[in-house]
């Protein structure tokens, strides 16, 4: 008896991820659960330097605002409940200091810069369609930092003002970085807070905007655009609330991994599956508790750990542990 549908998935891709790949990954929460499996793994990733992003157009802003080397200065913040925000980011950026805030800022936008001028995959995680206009400037906000709802105007973006925002985020990307392997996904995560239909339609929105874009693109030469199916995957092949964490929202672990297996089957090359388990086994010595620190075995059990941390990183010295 089957109990799972399965998605017929797409082949291995030619291009895929190794230990000298450097990626860039930007979007909503789902992006820290890929991107914290490629930094326990040691992969070279720069994962949300502004926060996360949920919807297509702060991506959009983002890009742009890398792409365009921004300076932030004190116009761009504002001062509510004790603390300094700027509209652009994602509250884990915000700080008690003006000139903290717009340090982190402007730091972060150079570490961005770099990393995609330099990526060869950069992954773009949409979360939602639904958006908030701020009233007083009629300019779309990243976040809305617990500033009162009465100065926003909830819009859910049309699947052509999608298109259109990851056609710019494309061109913008390549403007800069020709070789960049664009990989799409839509978030599994449920915004339920926006009301189930309107979730539902949300994602509808961004899955047929992404393959709009694809599409148009697939005659163009080496276009490098492509989807992966997180979405599709927790709604089919997981179709079941053992699959999510205690706020039936969220995917729990169990799901993490599994949609990780699948990326990895699909965007991780062997060759770097084989240094993965190596990894693997010295995060584990790492984090390994021993009953008896000062015993001749575990002085031996860190001196060979020791030993396999400084043969791999003579191999790959970017990895650090």
């Amino acid at each position: 008896m089957n109990l799972q549908t399965n998605i017929p998935f797409i082949k291995q891709q030619h291009n895929q991820i190794d230990y000298h790949t450097k990626l860039l990954l930007i979007g909503s929460c789902f992006v820290e659960n890929i991107g914290g499996k490629l930094d326990y793994f040691k992969f070279q990733t720069v994962q949300n330097p502004f926060g996360i992003l949920f919807h297509p157009q702060a991506i959009q802003t983002f890009i742009t605002n890398v792409v365009g080397k921004k300076v932030y200065t004190e116009k761009d913040v504002f001062f509510i409940n004790g603390q300094w925000h700027c509209f652009e980011t994602h509250s884990k950026l915000s700080n008690s200091n003006k000139e903290e805030l717009l340090k982190t800022l402007n730091g972060q936008i150079d570490l961005a810069t770099t990393q995609l001028q330099n990526s060869s995959h950069i992954v773009i995680t949409l979360g939602t369609a639904w958006v908030y206009r701020l009233i007083e400037t009629d300019s779309i906000v990243a976040n809305c930092h617990k500033v009162p709802q009465k100065k926003f105007v909830k819009e859910l973006l049309s699947i052509d003002e999608i298109s259109q925002s990851l056609e710019v985020i494309t061109n913008l990307i390549k403007s800069v970085n020709k070789k960049a392997n664009i990989i799409f996904t839509v978030s599994p995560i449920r915004h339920l807070k926006d009301g189930f239909v309107e979730n539902t339609q949300s994602k509808a929105h961004l899955i047929a905007a992404i393959h709009e874009v694809l599409n148009q693109q697939s005659a163009i030469v080496n276009h490098q655009l492509y989807y992966f199916p997180s979405f599709e995957l927790m709604m089919d092949e997981l179709r079941d609330y053992r699959f999510y964490s205690e706020d039936m929202i969220h995917p729990n672990q169990t799901a993490i991994n599994y949609i990780w297996e699948k990326f990895k089957m699909v965007w991780i090359s062997e060759k770097a599956s084989h240094i993965m388990e190596e990894v693997a086994v010295i995060q584990k010595g790492i984090n390994h508790k021993p009953f008896n620190p000062n015993s001749e075995a575990h002085q031996e059990f860190l001196q060979n750990l020791g030993f396999k941390i400084e043969s791999l990183q003579s191999k790959f010295p970017n990895i650090s542990f």
